[in-house]
């Protein structure tokens, strides 16, 4: 009975860890892509900002 209940509590643990993983990598991956295009975006522009 207590094994029962420690392997339900470590699989409930190992999920949430796997599915943080997961929101985080997709979020720095979305995160990365849009620095990306953002700064290409200010590189483009470049030229017409005056100093």
């Amino acid at each position: 009975m207590m094994n029962e209940k420690t392997y339900k509590t470590m699989s409930s643990a190992g999920t949430a860890g796997l599915v943080l993983g997961i929101i985080t990598l997709v979020t720095g991956i979305v995160t990365g892509i849009l620095m990306i295009v953002n700064g290409a975006r200010l590189l483009k522009e470049k030229s017409d900002i005056l100093i």
